[in-house]
């Protein structure tokens, strides 16, 4: 009985943790207007959620979020603007795209596909890249789309279970508030950590040279 209290009392407190960094997501996000608070607010939540998958569960929650917020706020940004252009240019050629014809049309819209496609894939894994290694800039987003293309069959599992909690979340709209960033989160991190755990398998079999020059260093 004690054991079974001892669980239940476990998911409600890991319930309560979800909702509460979820929250601190919106305050801060809000915080910064939204535009300016956006990307140092997820790379806060990233952070947060991350250290609770290396089993670093007694966190102090608000003060790492508050110094993340801080301290990230104007390279996230700058990653953020750099990401916002990219969407520009894609908008842009997709009207571009939509006044030719025939094979002409056909041509580079397939190709539009697959910088979208491209994209998209940089999205799912930037923010576990940015909160695992310390890099600069264009490396995140570099190593990020690396990332996603070297592991194609986890790409498509994550943005599946992704997929998946939007849908329910939208089936179910009052746990947005309280759940929808920190439960995407957590799955794009856990995919996120499991491709690291592959790469330093990998590196820790390569040369002191090779690993030298790898590019990647972990953030601290």
């Amino acid at each position: 009985m004690q054991n079974m209290l001892g669980k239940l009392f476990t998911i409600c407190e890991w319930i309560m943790k979800l909702a509460y960094v979820n929250l601190l997501w919106l305050l801060f996000t809000m915080a910064g207007l939204i535009v300016f608070g956006f990307m140092p607010a997820t790379v806060s939540l990233f952070t947060i959620v991350r250290k609770w998958q290396m089993k670093e569960t007694e966190v102090p929650v608000w003060d790492t979020f508050l110094s993340i917020y801080k301290k990230e706020f104007t390279k996230s940004n700058l990653l953020g603007f750099i990401l916002v252009i990219c969407a520009g240019f894609i908008l842009l050629d997709l009207h571009f795209v939509n006044g030719l014809e025939g094979v002409l049309q056909l041509m580079f819209f397939v190709l539009l596909l697959i910088i979208s496609a491209l994209y998209f894939i940089t999205l799912m894994y930037l923010f576990p890249v940015y909160v695992h290694y310390d890099l600069r800039v264009s490396e995140y987003i570099k190593n990020s789309c690396l990332l996603g293309i070297l592991n194609l069959h986890l790409t498509l599992i994550i943005a599946a279970s992704a997929g998946s909690i939007i849908f329910l979340l939208l089936y179910s709209p009052a746990f947005i508030p309280f759940f929808s960033a920190v439960s995407i989160t957590w799955i794009l991190m856990y995919g996120g950590m499991y491709s690291f755990r592959k790469i330093e398998a990998r590196q820790k079999h390569r040369q002191p040279e090779q690993f030298r020059h790898s590019g990647l260093s972990r953030h601290i």
